[in-house]
């Protein structure tokens, strides 16, 4: 009886199909939902201070949480809530990176040119600009932060009171510090990593 029981289930199986979600892009395949216990269980996991002003970026090599500053960058803060939302950072390239200073990112083109479209004011603050600080970049003009930001390796205390601090790298700086450098003054990245994801961790 067990020899006709396995003769069938092999018979059976060599009869299936292979599944008709095989090759589909993500989006198009049915994601499978995850309790609240479970995400209530992820968000903690982070330990931040607030989940709705903290981000979680995804990189090449881990994820790294930065807790922002909303009551010292409240209109930034707001801005790039917005974006990370709207998906906008999703898949950008870090394209200008020097060792032992900093990693740039938020350009839709990849080459430093581009923003969103939205100018703001700056909102220059007592932040300093220390290892993991996480500030807008912009031109010399003082009001023309966009979607772009910096995230420093190291103390570059001469930034301070120059750029808006928005927020810090609170875990995972480690992660950080494996982007990919550019070479030369300017740090253009040859072939750059990329932002595989932001998140908005109340989102999760």
């Amino acid at each position: 009886m067990a020899k006709e029981v396995k003769s069938l289930a092999k018979s059976a199986t060599k009869s299936l199909k292979a599944s008709e979600t095989k090759g589909l892009k993500t989006s198009e395949t049915k994601k499978i939902t995850q309790s609240k216990t479970r995400a209530k269980k992820i968000k903690h996991s982070y330990k931040v201070k607030d989940a709705e002003n903290a981000l979680l970026l995804k990189l090449k090599d881990g994820d790294v949480v930065i807790e922002m500053f909303p009551e010292d960058a409240p209109n930034h803060v707001a801005r790039i809530k917005e974006l990370v939302r709207a998906g906008f950072y999703n898949g950008l390239k870090f394209h200008r990176v020097i060792d032992g200073f900093m990693a740039q990112t938020g350009c839709p083109y990849g080459n430093g040119t581009g923003g969103s479209g939205k100018k703001l004011k700056a909102e220059f603050n007592r932040n300093h600009h220390k290892r993991g600080t996480v500030s807008m970049a912009r031109s010399m003009f003082p009001d023309s932060a966009d979607s772009q930001f910096f995230i420093c390796f190291n103390d570059c205390d001469w930034l301070d009171g120059q750029y808006t601090v928005w927020g810090e790298v609170t875990s995972g700086m480690e992660h950080v510090d494996a982007i990919k450098k550019g070479k030369g003054a300017n740090g253009e990245v040859d072939k750059p990593d990329e932002i595989i994801s932001m998140t908005v961790i109340a989102d999760i």
